[in-house]
């Protein structure tokens, strides 16, 4: 997988030396679930989707990027499949030259209708959030009683034959305990890399509290009870996860200490909402507006300066840890995931 720009492109570097290769694009606030860490219950206030940037929007963003090192997307919601004809912006996306890698993160629940036509529009990589097993406990966390859609849809994602497929669990404390190993033993029989998420304060009913983080150190000392785990070496400087193979071959999992122990100081990427706001950090408090420059006619070089100036003063790392920690006004559905 290439996770630096080519050599005949601009690198995008930021105040404290980071190159940015990586964009998530969110390509909507809507989802079909309603999961206690991302968005309330009830009474959830979607953007009006004449704010949503459109397929030939988020092409032009791409294309500008790419001229900058960016090669990797990503895209994200809410659901991105809640986004009709989204195969249509894959296939525009992977026309943008310099782009290597589209992945996407899903819910899963619409995998199964879709795919193959994702699969042929030219995304590469699946990331799905599944945090238990159980089928109670999934409701409790989802909100939702479709457990059965969503591992329909991660068999026909298997059998579409993704070049990969990551699991994505949220840990929380006095709730994932009894699901880890679980998930475990799917990921190794099924082929699937098991990624164990530190719940962050990203939840719109601002319920989290540190206490409530089951820490990565933790569960890795639970699945050790059962296997042997190797570390794979320098796994944080490419990617957010600490990763381990099993010491018998059979599969790789991921630990991301977004609370414990943060990467932010490897972090290579920005994001962009579904609105055209550009964010250098998940927690950002500051955005930049990329939609209202699109739509008055600026032109690329004038974006370009402002990704430019926007990235270079991208965050050290979030302050979770710090007294002066401020949660974001967006809720995890409506930064992208």
């Amino acid at each position: 997988m290439t996770t630096t720009p080519s050599a005949s492109r601009p690198q995008l570097i930021d105040g404290m030396g980071r190159t940015i290769v990586n964009l998530r694009i969110s390509v909507t606030d809507r989802c079909n679930f309603r999961c206690t860490y991302c968005m309330p219950a009830d009474n959830v206030e979607f953007m009006d989707r004449s704010n949503l940037l459109s397929f030939e929007e988020i092409q032009r963003v791409a294309q500008i990027v790419s001229r900058m090192g960016i090669n990797r997307l990503r895209l994200t919601g809410g659901e991105p499949l809640m986004r009709k004809n989204l195969p249509v912006l894959i296939k525009m996306l992977n026309e943008v030259d310099g782009i290597d890698d589209i992945a996407m993160t899903t819910n899963a629940y619409f995998l199964k209708e879709h795919a193959q036509s994702l699969k042929d529009a030219g995304l590469k990589r699946l990331n799905v959030s599944l945090d238990a097993l159980d089928p109670e406990k999934f409701r409790d966390v989802n909100r939702r009683d479709c457990l059965q859609s969503v591992l329909d849809g991660l068999d026909t994602a298997r059998k579409v034959g993704f070049k990969s497929i990551k699991i994505n669990a949220v840990a929380v404390r006095n709730f994932s305990e009894t699901e880890i190993m679980g998930l475990i033993e799917m990921g190794r029989s099924e082929g699937f890399e098991i990624r164990f998420i530190e719940f962050m304060p990203l939840d719109s009913d601002k319920v989290w509290e540190r206490d409530k983080v089951l820490f990565g150190h933790e569960i890795v000392e639970m699945i050790k009870e059962n296997y042997e785990l190797v570390p794979v070496d320098n796994s944080l400087e490419i990617g957010p996860a600490s990763e381990y193979n099993f010491a018998d071959g059979k599969g790789k999992i991921g630990i991301i200490t977004a609370v414990s122990n943060p990467f932010c100081d490897h972090c290579n990427r920005i994001r962009m909402t579904a609105d055209g706001k550009l964010r250098t950090c998940l927690f950002s408090t500051d955005e930049t507006n990329l939609k209202d420059l699109i739509r008055t006619g600026a032109t690329d070089e004038t974006i370009i300066e402002t990704l430019k100036q926007a990235v270079l003063v991208k965050e050290p790392g979030h302050k979770i840890n710090l007294d002066d920690f401020e949660r974001p006004d967006r809720a995890m559905h409506a930064i992208g995931g």
